[in-house]
């Protein structure tokens, strides 16, 4: 069975960073690419970055750009998403999951790790 584990978020202050981590089983994760989403309550997930099966070719949403990078080692089954100069619009929870460039679909994401900038 897929298995993907969010950790790392917590509660910071604006402009402060944080580092989350996923790690997947259950799948050949060198052979899939993945995607970072996020949902605040009310709202629908959205996509904020994915990255190739290689790791070789990266991509954030607009609005993250420049603050947020997407990383691998499929030597660990992990994907990483730092978080640099988070803001209060970056609240929300965070969720891994298999794909790139839209939001993963239920079957194929974890249960998330929750940010909140305050």
């Amino acid at each position: 069975d897929v298995q993907l584990v969010e950790s790392g978020g917590g509660l910071v202050q604006p402009g402060e960073s944080l580092r989350l981590s996923c790690v997947a089983s259950g799948f050949t994760f060198s052979n899939t690419d993945m995607t970072w989403a996020r949902q605040t309550p009310g709202k629908d997930l959205e996509w904020v970055a994915s990255i190739s099966k290689s790791g070789a070719v990266p991509s954030v949403t607009p609005s993250v750009k420049g603050r947020f990078t997407i990383s691998r080692d499929n030597t660990k089954n992990t994907v990483y998403l730092q978080l640099n100069d988070l803001k209060l619009a970056d609240t929300a929870m965070y969720v891994c999951g298999m794909g790139f460039g839209a939001v993963p679909f239920p079957a194929q994401r974890g249960q998330g790790t929750q940010v909140t900038v305050s």
